[in-house]
């Protein structure tokens, strides 16, 4: 994935304001890339413009061969559904279905996708099959929703502020949890976030600020995410 001088703005009644200027960023299969930043820094529009759904208003976003930027709204959509997983902070879980039936849910959007029971197995979860939401702690509604987002083998894995709403020693679980899914099974794992601890275990660190990319570092030697506490 790389971005080429990408531009996204927005408009409040009269007023322009830059989201996103000049972007320039390269991202690798594999990578466990972390995007920190200030609130209304930029990092949310970069990482919908990475998943297709937002639309550069100027600059190039390349994923592979293709040029990701001059794609339609069809073939965006084609986008999301092959290549992008994505897991929320507030886990997004309809409560009305059992932690199978939410990872199952992916089916209607993807028709090739993994057996439910193994992405749940992958998680951890494989107990809790038959549970509603409200019959999980936090840490295993994030962890149904990392399972339902990994069921159609992502090559890109984002994640919205994915601990925030948990409490330290379940959100490392699903730290380490995600940087397994990196380093053992090779998805590109991107996480937003504003809490500069999480730097501490990605390959790529970027730090953006009023809608600008201040500074990419890449980390030879990321920490274990058990290692790391906030």
């Amino acid at each position: 994935m790389s971005f080429r001088d990408v531009g996204k703005q927005y408009r409040q009644g009269e007023h322009v304001f830059d989201a996103l200027a000049h972007a320039q960023l390269d991202i690798y299969e594999g990578e466990m890339v972390v995007i920190l930043g200030p609130s209304g820094a930029g990092k949310s529009t970069l990482l919908n413009l990475i998943g297709g759904m937002d639309t550069a208003d100027s600059g190039e976003i390349l994923f592979g061969e293709e040029k990701l930027s001059d794609y339609n709204d069809r073939q965006l959509t084609d986008y999301r559904a092959k290549y992008v997983g994505v897991v929320f902070q507030f886990y997004n879980l309809v409560p009305t279905l059992t932690a199978y039936e939410n990872v199952a849910l992916m089916g209607d959007i993807q028709k090739e996708i993994m057996d439910p029971e193994e992405a749940l197995a992958a998680v951890g979860l494989s107990r809790q099959k038959n549970q509603f939401p409200s019959q999980m702690s936090g840490g295993e509604q994030q962890r149904v929703s990392i399972a339902r987002a990994i069921v159609k083998r992502p090559r890109l894995l984002l994640c919205d502020e994915p601990t925030g709403a948990l409490d330290t020693a379940t959100g490392k679980e699903v730290l380490m949890l995600l940087q397994k899914m990196s380093r053992e099974n090779g998805q590109t794992v991107i996480m937003v976030t504003h809490n500069s601890l999480f730097a501490e275990i990605a390959d790529r660190v970027v730090r953006v600020k009023n809608g600008r990319i201040e500074n990419v570092t890449v980390q030879e030697r990321p920490k274990d995410a058990s290692e790391v506490n906030w």
